[in-house]
């Protein structure tokens, strides 16, 4: 996503900002136009309550707009620390030195669960000793940009972006493959180097308090004040995929669990982290809960997909106890939305007001 140069009040010309491409399930990079245009006019504050890749928070505050961002996943939540909240601290050369050093005090995590799942020994190893060497930056920005630089080259590293297989050792040795995608023969050091100047070009400061928050939304939003507009982007019940079954490697990453059990041919975490918006059982119950706790804010914009559970009628039902509402809709043409987007499908976009 690119922010195109703006003028200043002195005539002076402004960098341009891009946020580094995504390849996250669900991310909004091709629809974040969309629901921009279809926003209430003249708002200041945002609560970006499942903030997944930042996307749409980062083209808000490109926008001038205060952002309050939220997700209850640890990584996600890095990623709006670094390109959210963060006004201007980036990774030095001197930073990533660091990062790259051995550290006699490396833990074994990685090289214990994950060799031959997802990585040769000596690339877990360098894991292992990167997320050490995280932990010595000394910055709270930096160490936030460190993860979301390399959980970003990890998503490169592995075929399909993703940690629901277990083919990607034999996916990186097919001639074929590699040729479609070369980052999948490339280490892990080389694909972070080719992606931190870009993450470090994409921080800027918007002359806001912009914050990051990794709670629980439900509970979050009650807390907050002279919020604007809530901008809900929840799980897609019964259409996509589990995301944490997609990155749990990318929350053991960061995590690095001391108190988690590794189960399946993936090793995925358990007990998995439980957001209340995945379940059939709970979905309901849930939106119930974030409407009431969210009916302070004047505006809510709601994404969903027409194959989600609930269906379109349940929501409006459910949210015309609090707002009026009003739908917008967009057709996929390809798969390349996330979650749920196959040809055919439709993303909803409901414009709740008071």
């Amino acid at each position: 996503m690119i922010i195109k140069s703006q003028t200043s009040l002195f005539g002076e010309k402004m960098k341009a900002h891009r946020l580094p491409k995504t390849q996250y399930l669900g991310s909004k990079e091709r629809l974040v136009k969309w629901i921009y245009e279809n926003s209430p006019q003249n708002i200041e504050t945002i609560f970006d309550a499942f903030s997944g890749t930042s996307v749409v928070g980062y083209y808000f505050k490109s926008k001038g707009k205060k952002i309050i961002s939220n997700d209850f996943l640890k990584f996600n939540y890095h990623i709006a620390k670094a390109v959210i909240e963060n006004k201007n601290v980036t990774l030095t050369e001197e930073d990533i030195a660091l990062l790259f050093k051995k550290n006699t005090k490396a833990g074994s995590l990685i090289e214990d669960i994950f060799t031959n799942v997802f990585f040769e020994k000596d690339q877990a190893k360098f894991l292992d000793n990167f997320r050490a060497n995280i932990d010595l930056l000394d910055n709270e920005y930096k160490k936030s940009l460190a993860f979301s630089v390399m959980n970003r080259a990890l998503t490169r590293k592995i075929l399909l972006g993703h940690f629901a297989h277990t083919s990607a050792l034999r996916y990186s040795k097919d001639e074929n493959r590699i040729k479609r995608n070369p980052s999948i023969a490339k280490s892990i050091k080389q694909l972070f180097l080719d992606l931190v100047n870009d993450y470090n070009e994409a921080i800027f400061d918007n002359d806001k308090k912009n914050i990051a928050y990794c709670e629980d939304t439900i509970f979050l939003v009650k807390k907050l004040k002279n919020v604007d507009l809530a901008y809900f982007d929840p799980p897609y019940c019964g259409c996509h995929p589990d995301y944490q079954a997609f990155y749990h490697f990318l929350e053991t990453f960061v995590e690095y669990w001391k108190d988690k059990e590794f189960v399946n041919g993936t090793k995925s975490y358990f007990p998995k982290k439980e957001s209340g918006f995945v379940q059939k059982t709970e979905i309901e119950r849930s939106f119930k809960k974030l409407f009431e706790n969210s009916k302070h804010i004047p505006y809510w914009l709601i994404s969903y997909n027409s194959q989600s559970y609930p269906n379109k009628d349940i929501m409006i039902k459910l949210i015309e106890k609090y707002k009026k509402v009003k739908v917008f809709e967009h057709e996929y043409q390809n798969h390349y939305g996330g979650k749920g987007s196959k040809k055919g499908t439709r993303e909803y976009l409901f414009y709740c007001y008071n």
